[in-house]
């Protein structure tokens, strides 16, 4: 059954059902009316007859003697009195023409006796016993229904007669009712009902006819329009299984079933279309997450719909924040920066590397490129625009890394070269002068001191060139999912008897919740740890020394802060080359092996110093690597000495 046939039967099968409802409740209400009216006709007329035989009983008992402990003696005088009263006799009469109602009327004494009838035949005869009309009143409507539309049926209205004297009941009116009155009055009522309502439930088909029509003339013209959609959307040659789908909602004459097809048909491509843009957003936002430049790209009307993470450097304004924001609720113009891009985007002039420095002294290059579409009917008609914040400091940092990466590589080939040429040398001197040992005689003692000593600066040239060699070996990573925070308690905890021997007081700010990094957890505890003995050896007279780890969405921040003398301007550069070091006891390899691992986890190594306030060493971490990526190969050299790094494909 189509969807429209089955609206057109729900509103007729409702409507019916309403006029059904309200009929009945109206039948009762005029049933209930009509004998609530032959009720209080008949109990007048009752009344009227009731009056009469008082006085036709005073009248015919005036001038009689009648002892009234005589019940035999006042009962005929009753009777005699009212059946030989005309008036009495002419009112019985007229009730029983003109009260189509009353079926028969009879006066009877206390025992229930008839004086007078109607029907002649039964006076001083037994009255009949009949339900009284009072309880029609409150039957329900089926009791009602049966009594009016069944079987004829005679009720009793009663009114008594007493002495007023001695409260003795002298007679009793007995007013029969026929129900045949009630059911010819209704019938009629009933039938131009019954008619009234065939006629409103024609009505109310054609009506719902009509209106399903007009409800289904919008779902039809959706249908038209979807059909032009698809046909926009429908390449040249569809596959089979959309053939086969449009071919069913053609052949479905039901326009619903049409609409609900075509719908489900533009869901699945809208679907897929929804696929392909969410691997195109999250492309873009990796590239975006991975700039160094703040870009931000504006619509027509100057509203943020494309923001870069690097932005909120150059502003200090959350990303969420920005992103549907407009260009004066952005750029406040009592700043440099705000104020040249405000007054370019008023004024619609484009900037090519307008460089500036803000009020924190950073020098920011700025370039706002409008965007038109020639195309259009208007002349250069705008589409948006867009702005690039570059930083320029940021890019002179980077170069001295790359030139201290050169350096460090030079160093490096350098060290490995020395170390693997010297290696052998001191091998063979090593051999030789046990041999010597061997032929010298005890009686050169002092010769054997000098081989002694000769021997033990060898050793010693043999650490430093194995130190050499180990440092610019290639190390294979072993990185897994790791807590960061357990990372930095196990280095507290084993620095924590060298940090009390020193009167260090060691502050730990680390998140509630864990913060997870893909590294090595052995080299990244030897690069922490080399950062926290190194803070506690600048504090020689003791001191506070602070381990904070925060993170954003792209780095994990890992900073040590101790109260030292901090490092000189002049010797900070220098602070990661092997062997470079500052102390009696030091052996300048610990920084430059921390800077080598967090260089192989593809992090950076900040510092901050100031003289005679204390050193700060950041460790940045990137947050997470693909689960899937596995690290193959070896390493053919480190990030910390510059060198290429030589690795097998990712996983």
């Amino acid at each position: 059954m189509r969807l429209k046939t089955k609206l057109v039967v729900a509103i007729t099968v409702w409507v019916f059902v309403v006029v059904v409802v309200l009929s009945c409740v109206y039948f009762r209400q005029v049933l209930q009316l009509h004998i609530d009216q032959s009720y209080k006709s008949t109990d007048i007329i009752a009344h009227q007859v009731q009056s009469a035989t008082r006085q036709a009983i005073e009248n015919g008992t005036r001038n009689l003697v009648i002892n009234a402990n005589d019940p035999v003696q006042l009962r005929a005088a009753i009777a005699k009195a009212l059946r030989s009263d005309p008036a009495l006799k002419a009112l019985l009469s007229s009730v029983i023409i003109y009260s189509p109602a009353v079926y028969d009327v009879a006066i009877a004494d206390g025992s229930g006796l008839a004086y007078l009838s109607t029907d002649q035949s039964q006076e001083d005869k037994p009255v009949q016993v009949r339900p009284e009309y009072s309880s029609l009143q409150r039957a329900t409507i089926p009791q009602i229904w049966s009594v009016v539309f069944g079987p004829p049926i005679l009720y009793n209205v009663s009114v008594s007669l007493e002495r007023p004297a001695q409260g003795q009941t002298v007679a009793t009116v007995h007013v029969g009712v026929r129900t045949t009155f009630v059911s010819e009055n209704f019938r009629p009522w009933l039938e131009e009902t019954a008619e009234l309502l065939v006629v409103m439930i024609l009505a109310t088909l054609i009506t719902s006819v009509f209106v399903a029509n007009l409800a289904f003339q919008p779902i039809e013209d959706i249908s038209l329009r979807l059909d032009a959609l698809t046909q926009m959307q429908l390449p040249e040659a569809e596959p089979a299984g959309g053939e086969l789908e449009t071919g069913d909602s053609r052949d479905s004459s039901d326009t619903v079933v049409q609409v609900s097809h075509k719908i489900e048909r533009l869901g699945r491509r809208m679907r897929n279309v929804e696929e392909v843009f969410s691997a195109m957003k999250e492309n873009l936002d990796q590239i975006l997450s991975n700039l160094q430049d703040g870009m931000m790209l504006f619509t027509h009307d100057a509203r943020a719909v494309l923001v870069s993470n690097s932005v909120e450097r150059f502003l200090g304004v959350e990303r969420d924040r920005i992103l549907g924001a407009k260009v004066p609720d952005i750029f406040d113009r009592t700043t440099v920066l705000g104020r040249i891009v405000r007054e370019a985007f008023d004024r619609g002039i484009s900037l090519v590397q307008e460089e500036i420095t803000t009020e924190t002294d950073r020098r920011v290059e700025v370039s706002l490129d409008f965007i038109y579409d020639d195309r259009a009917p208007q002349q250069r008609q705008g589409l948006g625009a867009l702005l690039t914040l570059h930083d320029i400091e940021s890019v002179q940092e980077i170069e001295s890394e790359l030139e201290l990466s050169r350096r460090m590589a030079a160093i490096g080939r350098l060290t490995s070269g020395v170390g693997h040429e010297v290696k052998n040398p001191i091998n063979a001197i090593v051999v030789h002068l046990e041999l010597l040992r061997n032929k010298m005689n005890a009686q050169d003692s002092p010769a054997f001191r000098h081989l002694d000593v000769i021997q033990n600066e060898i050793q010693r040239l043999d650490r430093v060139v194995q130190t050499l060699v180990d440092f610019s070996r290639p190390v294979e990573l072993k990185l897994h999912d790791q807590d960061l925070r357990r990372i930095v308690n196990a280095v507290l905890m084993l620095a924590s008897v060298e940090l009390e021997t020193r009167g260090v007081r060691v502050v730990n700010e680390s998140p509630a919740r864990p913060v997870i990094v893909k590294v090595d957890a052995d080299l990244m505890q030897q690069a922490l740890l080399n950062v926290v003995l190194n803070g506690a050896q600048a504090m020689a007279d003791g001191g506070t020394l602070r381990v904070r780890l925060t993170e954003d969405p792209r780095w994990v921040f890992l900073s040590v802060s101790d109260e030292g003398e901090g490092i000189p301007d002049d010797i900070r550069s220098k602070i990661f080359n092997l062997y470079f070091t500052t102390k009696k006891e030091g052996s300048g390899i610990g920084l430059a092996m921390t800077y080598r691992i967090i260089q192989l986890h593809n992090g950076q190594v900040d510092v901050e110093s100031h003289v005679g306030q204390g050193t700060t060493f950041t460790l940045k971490i990137p947050v997470a690597f693909p689960s899937e990526v596995k690290l193959r190969g070896h390493l053919e050299a480190d990030a910390a000495t510059g060198t290429p790094i030589s690795k097998e494909p990712w996983g």
